[in-house]
């Protein structure tokens, strides 16, 4: 190790959970990171071969390491959150957040008000939420207000003011909204009644209120007061409605929350669901950079201890794809089967969707950063060396061995850049030879691509399997680019991708971006291979009769076709109609030619 005083701090580290910090030359901390055991963590970043450069050059740029000793690796994770949020290290991952969440307050006071905000103010005053959309408070104060009679005012409702008849029932008493604790109408218990009933709901419990309410209207029948017990069935009715759309699962299911992870070269998507009696009462998304190549564990485990204390998780019990390490006081779960793995699948369905909602934006707002991602997942997926920017893929076309075509279309950034595309007639193959085609249309390619200096590209796709991938390796060979530029083929039957010297083939998931953008040159190359090979056998077709008339070449055959569209349409015109193309001496013999019949 080139730094003594680095030797020195690593040798003398405690076995013992902690978190390290990592400072530069100029003293900025450039990394914070937690570890069970100090020693063999910070250690591992200057014995291990790093396959990241991002980390590569971190270790480079270490030139102090600072740590600090905790109890326990719960306190690890508290304190690397809290240093990662203050210090905003640089090769940090960063949870930023800058929106202000809504939450619902039960004020502290006689007779609570209950109203949304989104500022919280430590008096005592008890705070649901925070909430992720300010829509699903509207709708649960909308329920609550259909179901319980609160007041909305703000006087100070003392029992010396009451008692002094300092106030007076509003219209929302007359409306049948409130029942005017103001005048003493209603007394504080019957009121605290409500309130208790209410924290149940935004706790996710419905079924006291239900009960209650149960029992409110049997007693009511029971009396003959069938209006008010009409009253209470209606309010059965919103709370079941509410409560069956809310309800996803086993309503045993309750105090638990779900996190789950799907990422990408560049990105992370961490959705979370926080479950009560059945119910998700709150789901949210984080969408993370990553900066050292981090792992999803990694990530999973930063975002459970951020999204935890960001919304205000009390939850015992967690449900994860995968272990992770988040203290001793959580129990970690990893369901397989039944109604825990069906909420852990809705919160890996609610990270997909929005991860494609985020590429769909990105696409109109930042097409740069979906380019570098499409490339940096193509580079990845495919165990290329560099990104593949500049693609280009062969395809041969010859119908019941006539008219031999080959065609080469160019990707550029993960687009067709049509104007490289380029068409192939087979000069030195006779018959239908694909393999021999494909070498010659290949060395021809990028023999003119090395005599003109053009730039040559990352990638080479052949349509075809080994034979077609070994042929054009041999004029890849001939032209001392082996090794020079990536090449693989790829076989129609089940899309297989075969690279040189190597029997075992590569299967892609079906519904990775990488392969859509392989199939997709495949399909233009066969699109564009195609067209070529049918304009060839039309126009030959076309021409064959007209190149039999004597002093009639190739030059005019085409300038007719040009003006005329079609040999029939050449065959109908009148001759000045000829003339005004192609001259009166030649113009005669095409006339002569087709009219010789009605002349005979």
């Amino acid at each position: 190790m080139a730094n003594p005083s680095l030797d020195i701090q690593l040798k003398t580290l405690p076995n013992a959970p902690g978190v390290y910090q990592y400072f530069d030359a100029e003293g900025t901390i450039i990394y914070v990171g937690k570890a069970k055991n100090l020693k063999k963590r910070v250690s591992s970043y200057f014995t291990k071969t790093h396959d990241s450069g991002k980390t590569r050059v971190l270790v480079r740029k270490i030139a102090n390491i600072k740590h600090i000793v905790v109890e326990t690796e719960n306190d690890a994770l508290l304190l690397e959150n809290n240093l990662i949020k203050k210090h905003k290290p640089r090769y940090n991952v960063l949870l930023k957040d800058d929106k202000s969440y809504p939450w619902i307050c039960i004020k502290k006071e006689r007779f609570p008000r209950i109203f949304p905000t989104r500022r919280v103010i430590k008096d005592g005053s008890e705070y649901f939420g925070p909430y992720t959309s300010m829509k699903t408070v509207k709708t649960l104060l909308d329920l609550i207000k259909g179901l319980y009679k609160l007041r909305t005012c703000n006087y100070k409702l003392s029992q010396d003011n009451i008692a002094s008849g300092k106030f007076k029932v509003c219209l929302e008493y007359h409306l049948g909204n409130c029942k005017g604790p103001c005048e003493a109408l209603e007394t504080e218990a019957s009121y605290q009644e409500n309130i208790t009933a209410i924290r149940e709901i935004l706790k996710g419990n419905f079924k006291d209120s239900l009960d209650q309410f149960k029992e409110q209207m049997l007693i009511f029948a029971e009396n003959m007061h069938f209006e008010e017990a009409q009253k209470i069935k209606e309010k059965i009715e919103v709370l079941e409605n509410y409560q069956a759309k809310s309800t996803i699962i086993n309503p045993k299911i309750s105090n638990v929350d779900v996190f789950s992870i799907v990422s990408d070269e560049s990105y992370g998507y961490i959705n979370f669901l926080q479950i009560s009696y059945g119910s998700i009462i709150r789901s949210h998304t984080l969408e993370i950079k990553k900066k050292l190549d981090e792992s999803d564990k990694e990530l999973l485990e930063l975002s459970i201890v951020e999204l935890r204390a960001r919304f205000n998780s009390n939850s015992k019990e967690i449900y994860v794809p995968f272990k992770v390490n988040v203290g001793e006081n959580i129990k970690v779960s990893l369901p397989q089967l039944g109604d825990k793995r069906k909420i852990l699948d809705l919160s890996i369905r609610n990270a997909k969707y929005y991860r494609m909602e985020r590429f769909k934006q990105v696409k109109i707002t930042d097409p740069d950063r979906h380019v570098k991602r499409i490339m940096a997942q193509m580079q990845k997926d495919l165990r290329l060396s560099e990104e593949p920017r500049h693609i280009e893929c062969f395809d041969n076309s010859n119908i019941q061995g006539t008219n031999p075509v080959a065609a080469c279309v160019v990707f550029k950034n993960g687009k067709p850049s049509k104007k490289d595309y380029r068409h192939f007639n087979i000069k030195t193959v006779v018959g239908p030879d694909d393999f021999a085609s494909m070498e010659e249309v290949v060395y021809r390619r990028y023999k003119r691509l090395l005599d003109e200096n053009e730039p040559l590209p990352q990638l080479i796709i052949i349509d075809g399997g080994k034979g077609q991938l070994s042929s054009a390796l041999k004029s890849l060979d001939a032209l001392n680019l082996r090794g020079t530029i990536a090449i693989i083929g790829i076989a129609k039957r089940l899309e297989e991708l075969f690279y040189p010297n190597d029997p075992i083939p590569l299967y892609l998931d079906k519904k990775s971006e990488t392969l859509k953008i392989i199939q997709q040159l495949r399909n233009e190359a066969h699109r564009f291979g195609i067209e070529h090979h049918r304009n060839k056998r039309s126009k030959q077709a076309l021409n064959t009769e007209m190149e039999t008339i004597p002093g009639i070449g190739e030059k005019t055959i085409v300038d007719l076709l040009k003006k005329f569209k079609s040999a029939k349409r050449i065959a109908n015109a009148k001759l000045d109609e000829l003339e005004d193309v192609i001259g009166v001496s030649r113009a005669e013999k095409i006339y002569s030619y087709y009219h010789k019949t009605e002349k005979e």
